[in-house]
């Protein structure tokens, strides 16, 4: 039976349970509880000062009135990171990697963004699909242009997001291949190539954690245009 590499993006199933959900509810397992205690382990602490610098990092280019979106933009963030980091392991299967679940995270948050926009100042709202200054016989093209732009971002989030995952396992696939298959042969060459891989693995694992990060960077700077 002949294998493809892009046989590791399929959701497969193992009992009649679908890998997929299983893997959206692990992350859930992985972080530890708040306790009552006065004094957290060491695990706690830098949980929550890692969860505090990234929020404030995150809400800097915002009001005060898109501090309220902080605890899900947080959420967001961690869930995507341990979905991109459980990716890597061996045995596994990376959710993010399918552009649909992609798209189901970056349309209705986008969408969000848009309704706020149009609720509380929709004067401000639409006036981004029309730059000031612009020509008259110009402007039913921008509008258009910008309309279109506008509708391209969730779509853009996603296939970014997916491009980047399939892109960085299909590399590993790849040259672990190679390792495998030159071992044999040229040993030496087999380790240069492991060696590689090691390194690219080591790429990945931040890939993983940038790509999670500008996910939601650019979902706060879509809600800053609209409050």
């Amino acid at each position: 039976m002949s294998v493809s590499f892009f046989d590791q993006f399929m959701s497969t199933t193992y009992l009649g349970i679908p890998l997929i959900a299983l893997a959206l509810t692990f992350p859930s397992i992985l972080y530890p509880t708040t306790t009552t205690r006065w004094l957290n382990n060491r695990l706690l602490t830098l949980q929550s000062a890692f969860i505090n610098r990234f929020i404030h990092q995150l809400l800097l280019p915002l009001n005060v009135s898109g501090h309220k979106w902080a605890t899900l933009l947080a959420s967001l963030m961690l869930f995507l990171i341990s979905l991109n980091m459980l990716g890597l392991l061996p045995y596994t299967f990376t959710p993010t990697a399918q552009l649909s679940l992609n798209l189901g995270f970056a349309v209705p948050l986008w969408l969000a963004t848009v309704i706020i926009g149009l609720r509380n100042q929709p004067n401000h709202a639409l006036g981004h699909l029309l730059p000031e200054g612009t020509p008259n016989l110009l402007i039913p093209m921008l509008i258009v242009i910008e309309t279109i732009s506008l509708f391209i971002r969730p779509l853009a989030l996603g296939v970014r997001l997916t491009a980047n995952l399939t892109a960085g396992h299909l590399l590993i696939q790849l040259i672990s291949t190679a390792a495998f298959v030159l071992l044999p042969l040229m040993p030496t060459v087999a380790i240069l190539t492991a060696t590689v891989l090691v390194l690219l693995t080591l790429l990945e694992v931040a890939v993983a954690m940038i790509q999670a990060y500008v996910f939601v960077l650019l979902l706060t700077l879509y809600l800053q245009e609209n409050i």
